[in-house]
């Protein structure tokens, strides 16, 4: 049951950053928007019409399932900033650990800014294995509602795993 959950997470959480990705090209003006996948499909929060998120989805969906894997990942996505936090945490730590004084302050700033350069690669390494999965060939999607409006317009878009 747990792996089927994080299958399906990962699978959504693709399905949503090709989404993402296909309606930031196709939209003139740069809408501010949000997405979260879940294990039954993913939001986004923003101020779109719900047709323009329904062909961005299935285009998103179909091109993935035609081999566009690179739509999976996107310099967006939270991973990132997730994996340079805890690299920049751990290379403050371990610059400074045990020992006193503030003279270690620029050590640990540099460490830290040699992680977050360190992170991005990463970051999009730990999307392509770990967060997300382009293997969406049993994937469909089901159902788009929009609930709100303008900038708090949620949008959900429901898929079956198959």
């Amino acid at each position: 049951m747990w792996f089927d959950f994080v299958k399906a997470l990962r699978r959504n959480h693709a399905i949503e950053h090709a989404t993402v990705a296909l309606l930031m090209a196709k939209m003139k003006a740069r809408p501010r928007m949000v997405g979260r996948a879940t294990d039954d499909g993913f939001y986004i929060y923003g101020d779109i019409s719900t047709e323009a998120i329904s062909q961005a989805a299935e285009e998103g969906l179909a091109r993935l399932k035609h081999g566009e894997h690179d739509l999976a990942v996107s310099s967006q996505c939270g991973t990132n900033l997730a994996v340079a936090a805890v690299l920049a945490g751990l290379a403050s730590m371990l610059t400074i650990r045990g020992k006193r004084g503030s003279n270690h302050l620029p050590n640990a700033i540099l460490a830290s800014l040699a992680a977050i350069a360190l992170a991005q690669p990463l970051g999009r390494m730990a999307q392509r294995y770990l967060t997300t999965s382009s293997d969406v060939t049993t994937v469909s999607i089901s159902e788009v509602t929009s609930k709100g409006e303008r900038t708090r317009t949620r949008h959900k878009i429901k898929t079956l795993q198959g």
